[in-house]
């Protein structure tokens, strides 16, 4: 088991620094398919799900990451977002309607949550990498999430005793929490060096600090993901989400802590750095 996950995890890393490096349209297929297969997952999690309404809303997944990829390399944007969203929840609002009494409230709400929790967070990956110097930023968000998830296991492993979330997650502790946190935001200390030396930009404090900040703070986040992800499982009393990657379950599985630092790395950057 733990070699499968090992082996599994470091083909993922690699696939991920690779897509990542080559930016562009390359970047945005691959964080497009990994947001793809993540709402396939979510939909599927209740006993009663719509193949329509999956489908519709795999459809309007693809037409923001298109149009965002558009958008970027134009300079246009803005919108995109409360646009899609809008005109999403009309369709959707139409089938609840139109279609009464087929569909419940909460079979509308699984949709739209699924397109904003999984499409709309995991797409701030590729806002990142867009921004000046994104390639070497992003790694921000990957050192945050899983930096912070190794090092809180270690430290948890070691030192842990008071449990965080028991009816959640059993296994995580205080400790380990806050061993992840500053782990995160010491592994974001020693990257600012190794930014600096990527990108020839001067290491000060002002990039020291604000780095251990991004990587604690998004370290923190990362975890609030985790457990609600696992707090989905547990109330649909399921395991994984699904078995793509050996030894961690499904993309939502391994991916539940990026879905909440992607946005968080994205807008510190933009506001202190960029």
């Amino acid at each position: 088991m733990f070699k499968d996950r090992l082996i599994s995890g470091i083909i993922l890393v690699a696939l991920m620094i690779v897509t990542l490096y080559f930016g562009g349209f390359v970047s945005l297929f691959m964080i497009e398919l990994i947001s793809l297969i993540g709402i396939y997952e979510l939909m599927r999690v209740p006993k009663h799900w719509s193949k329509e309404l999956m489908v519709i809303t795999e459809v309007f997944t693809v037409l923001m990451y298109a149009f965002l990829g558009v958008g970027y390399t134009f300079r246009a944007y803005g919108f995109i977002y409360l646009f899609l969203m809008v005109v999403f929840m009309m369709i959707l609002m139409c089938f609840y309607v139109f279609r009464y009494p087929k569909y419940k409230l909460h079979d509308i709400m699984l949709p739209f949550f699924a397109f904003f929790y999984v499409g709309v967070m995991l797409s701030f990956i590729y806002s990142v990498r867009f921004l000046t110097n994104g390639g070497a930023y992003v790694v921000l968000v990957f050192l945050a999430a899983w930096g912070n998830d190794t090092l809180a296991y270690c430290v948890g492993k070691l030192f842990g005793k008071h449990k965080m979330s028991p009816k959640l997650s059993p296994k995580k502790s205080i400790e380990g929490f806050v061993g992840g946190v500053v782990g995160a935001a010491i592994l974001g200390v020693i990257y600012s060096f190794i930014f600096g030396k990527i990108t020839g930009t001067l290491v000060d404090v002002k990039l020291i600090t604000v780095f251990a900040v991004i990587c604690g703070l998004g370290g923190a986040i990362s975890v609030v993901g985790d457990l609600a992800a696992s707090a989905i499982k547990r109330q649909f009393d399921i395991k994984d989400y699904g078995n793509l990657i050996p030894g961690h379950g499904g993309i939502m599985d391994r991916f539940d802590s990026i879905i909440m630092t992607a946005p968080i790395v994205y807008y510190l950057v933009t506001m202190f750095i960029n």
